[in-house]
């Protein structure tokens, strides 16, 4: 039986060799890698020369390499995942560890789900006033006869917030709707007016007559009538800078005392300053939990894959221990070794077989995959559009 730690290579005879040969042990329970590692290390020789030329390194050299070659697939698989998963798994369990990541254990498939755009609506929705996971609180001005009133200072608001900035959301000041200057106010009678007014819609008219109309009718209408009063005349409304706000037209005697109420929210409350973030949470690439592939789970492509990368290692190490001497003396002479050639060959195969899977994995990226559908759908259709139509005969 050929020893695994001696220093020219023999074939060896027993898959059980493998076991502790490895650096890191990671697929040393891999039953799959185990049975494949001594035709492996049988390929890799005859790939270099053996037997006809001796190599000076053992098979726990390959197996090294072995190793090594489907660490590099896994994690270019991983990266692969990442890239396309990892807003789907953005704040779920990360699981990683480094018991774990070494395991046997496989990639879970992933669910492509709407967590991350989710979050982000959140934010989005909360500057919009449509959404959000920060609470909304009530405050109010009294009006006097000023035009500008500080929201910061001058206001009703909880006593725990005072003295915080504050975000105002919404201002409640509003002015008629221009409804309801669609319809005579004088049409109807008091008592129906009056019960248009608790509505309201005191000024409303229930005696006239509707003529059916498009709604784009009656939005082109309200929009003139919003417009003509902001220009030509005083109109309700405001205008909010740093908290401070001013109020068209000016209150006058008849309006003290009355209230005008906002929505906002604490600045420090949104900055998420008092938030407790969870630990073992999936928040960038590094924790992202994916563990290296099993030997088992890889097809046959992939396979081949990784050993075409262990000869390429293998081809590297051993150009490495060859070039400890670049000649070596004979009687007679000295002959030249390999090594620089060997070394050269062997990182030019590993950058080759990686380009290869990049590309291979770029293609089939969830962006490429869009493209594609799109790109089909577009030659559909102009096929669609050649098509000559049907004649129908009524």
């Amino acid at each position: 039986m050929a020893d695994k730690f001696q220093y020219l290579y023999e074939d060896p005879t027993d898959v059980l060799q493998i076991t502790g040969s490895t650096p890191f042990g990671i697929y040393d329970n891999d039953n799959a890698f185990k049975n494949e590692s001594v035709q492996l290390c049988k390929f890799v020789a005859r790939k270099l020369g053996h037997p006809v030329m001796q190599l000076e390194f053992n098979s726990g050299s390959i197996y090294a390499c072995y190793e090594e070659a489907v660490s590099e697939y896994s994690t270019h698989i991983n990266n692969y995942n990442i890239k396309n998963w990892m807003w789907e798994k953005y704040g779920t369990d990360s699981r990683t560890n480094v018991t774990s990541s070494m395991s046997t254990g496989s990639n879970e498939p992933v669910i492509p789900n709407m967590g991350f755009v989710t979050e982000l609506s959140q934010q989005y929705g909360q500057a919009s006033n449509v959404g959000g996971n920060v609470t909304l609180h009530s405050g109010s001005i009294v009006l006097s006869e000023k035009q500008e009133y500080d929201l910061q200072t001058e206001s009703t608001i909880s006593s725990s917030h005072t003295g915080k900035r504050l975000e105002i959301q919404k201002v409640f000041n509003q002015g008629p709707s221009a409804i309801t200057r669609f319809y005579d106010p004088f049409a109807g009678s008091f008592e129906q007016r009056n019960m248009l007014d608790s509505f309201g819609m005191g000024n409303v008219a229930p005696a006239v007559s509707f003529i059916l109309r498009p709604i784009s009718h009656d939005i082109t209408r309200a929009s003139m009538i919003e417009t003509n009063d902001y220009i030509r005349k005083s109109n309700y409304s405001f205008e909010l800078t740093n908290n401070k706000l001013k109020i068209f037209p000016v209150p006058n005697a008849n309006d003290v005392g009355d209230k005008i109420y906002f929505h906002y929210y604490v600045r420090d409350e949104a900055r998420d300053t008092n938030r407790t973030y969870m630990e073992g949470k999936t928040s960038d690439p590094s924790n992202v939990p994916y563990k290296f592939i099993t030997y088992t789970e890889i097809n046959a492509p992939g396979r081949q894959w990784i050993r075409q990368y262990t000869l390429a290692l293998s081809k590297e190490l051993l150009g490495i221990i060859r070039s400890k001497y670049s000649s070596m003396p004979i009687p007679n002479g000295d002959v030249n070794l390999d090594g620089e050639a060997l070394k050269s060959e062997g990182r030019e195969e590993q950058s080759t077989l990686i380009e290869q899977l990049k590309e291979l994995l770029e293609q089939t990226s969830v962006s490429e995959k869009a493209k594609i559908e799109q790109e089909t759908a577009e030659a559909q259709q102009q096929v669609l559009n050649k098509a000559p139509l049907g004649i129908y005969i009524g």
